[in-house]
């Protein structure tokens, strides 16, 4: 499988010919790139440079770790090594120790035979798009020198930043732990046999929860099914809850950056959801404020923020789009709607931890079944679908017919082409394959008919114009 290079890392699977999988040599390629980049920032003239790396629980997260840590010591960099460490953990670690940046060993949600390198500034974020394209260049080019004997970088491991990371999340003052010790839930985790294993049943006996019932909570990496918590792959879990008759369960990715949860009944929250309850929360108590989330995740945050009468914007697909349309907008919450949600009182990342700790004072204080909450939310249903178009075919001019042949409505073209048909509560957003002439195409509406058919007529006038 050919390396996937973005602006948020480097993914591919493990093994294989250098160039075409995630091979040592690949790691040391980019790792070395990393620390070039870091060299040229502002910062990078310190006399010794910082990076916090930690890793999710994958079988071959041990042997990248290694490498990556004694490339970046080859490169005169110093390393914070946080072990096994959730994604938002090491983002959290860069601003807490005023590393230069940070590296995280993580392919997410893909299945275990991936692995990938996550990068990180020194706010703890993601690159930008003109950071991330440099990084890439100067990986091509080669060349980067290495340090001598002298200079070489020290390595420290650090234990106990998760304990961290949790007590920060129980400081924020919209974490209600009385509301939800005094609830006495009962809680079923499916952590997908990576960090969350570890991450969420600490979090939850800091939050006072009752009962805890563990599902792929030893992190062992063997995971027992797809990663990606969408709830063809949480039928295990699904079944869990209900037959313990438990108030909720949680999943997370192996990473744990994106939540998803289950209703009492066994029945889907839903992963759009997740970021809108948690904002419905956010919200009322503070008195409203403006959200934002991407051009693909649903209109129920906007319902909801404008309820509240705040303000709520849409960016372009990816973490770091929404960051910094978060931060235009002065917005209070955010994320995206696989799950993900940005909290900035405590740092602009998806963090499942501190999305876990606001859901269940949310739900604790309502003191309602997770079903009746919600059906309280406005109901819509997508429709996700792609059209291969043929080799010959230009998308970008496909794009600009649909948005030429729908201009009555209201259309964004920021990110792809997305047309927002306001009178009937519902739209549509095309966004382009960067690797292949595929058209990936997301509907929403008050009913799935009402969506698949929007989608169907959509692709039709797609494949026409083609």
């Amino acid at each position: 499988m050919p390396l996937i290079k973005s602006i948020s890392g480097i993914r591919g699977t493990v093994g294989g010919a250098a160039g075409d999988n995630l091979t040592p040599i690949d790691i040391v390629k980019f790792t070395s790139a990393y620390a070039a980049w870091l060299r040229a920032q502002p910062a990078g003239g310190a006399p010794r440079l910082r990076v916090a790396v930690g890793r999710d629980a994958r079988r071959s997260g041990s042997m990248v770790s290694r490498l990556t840590v004694a490339t970046l010591q080859a490169c005169g960099v110093d390393v914070l090594n946080l072990g096994l460490a959730t994604t938002p953990t090491v983002e959290l670690a860069v601003a807490h120790y005023r590393a230069h940046g940070g590296l995280i060993i993580t392919a997410s949600h893909n299945p275990a035979q991936w692995n990938a390198l996550k990068l990180l500034n020194a706010r703890g974020e993601f690159l930008s798009a003109a950071d991330g394209e440099l990084l890439l260049r100067m990986a091509e080019q080669g060349g980067h020198a290495f340090a001598q004997v002298g200079a070489l970088g020290r390595e420290e491991h650090v234990h106990d930043f998760l304990k961290r990371h949790i007590d920060m999340v129980l400081a924020l003052p919209l974490v209600d732990v009385e509301a939800i010790r005094r609830a006495r839930l009962s809680v079923v985790v499916d952590a997908v046999s990576s960090v969350g294993g570890i991450a969420i049943p600490q979090l939850l006996r800091a939050l006072g929860v009752a009962r805890i019932a563990e599902l792929g909570c030893i992190p062992s990496g063997q995971f027992a099914h797809n990663p990606e918590p969408l709830p063809e792959h949480l039928t295990e879990i699904a079944g869990e809850v209900a037959r313990r008759h438990a108030h909720l369960g949680i999943a997370v990715d192996p990473d744990v950056d994106r939540l998803a949860l289950v209703c009492e009944d066994g029945s889907m929250f839903g992963e759009e959801y997740t970021l809108v309850a948690v904002a419905d929360y956010v919200l009322r108590r503070s008195g409203g404020g403006n959200t934002c989330s991407n051009l693909s995740s649903s209109r129920a945050l906007r319902d909801v923020t404008e309820a509240h009468g705040g303000s709520y914007a849409a960016a372009a697909v990816g973490e770091v789009n929404v960051v910094e349309a978060m931060r235009q907008t002065g917005a209070v919450v955010g994320g995206e709607g696989n799950g993900g949600v940005i909290y900035p009182a405590l740092h602009y990342g998806r963090d499942a931890l501190v999305g876990v700790a606001l859901f269940l004072s949310h739900y604790a204080r309502q003191g309602q079944p997770m079903s009746a909450l919600r059906a309280g939310y406005p109901a819509y249903f997508m429709s996700k679908n792609k059209l291969t178009l043929p080799p010959t075919a230009s998308v970008d001019a496909a794009l600009g017919a649909v948005a030429a042949a729908y201009a009555a409505e209201r259309v964004t073209d920021t990110d792809g082409v997305r047309i927002d048909f306001d009178a009937r509560r519902e739209w549509v957003h095309l966004r382009k394959s960067n690797t292949e002439p595929v058209v990936r195409i997301y509907a929403e509406s008050p009913s799935p008919e009402a969506a698949a058919a929007l989608a169907k007529g959509v692709m039709e006038k797609v494949a026409s114009l083609c």
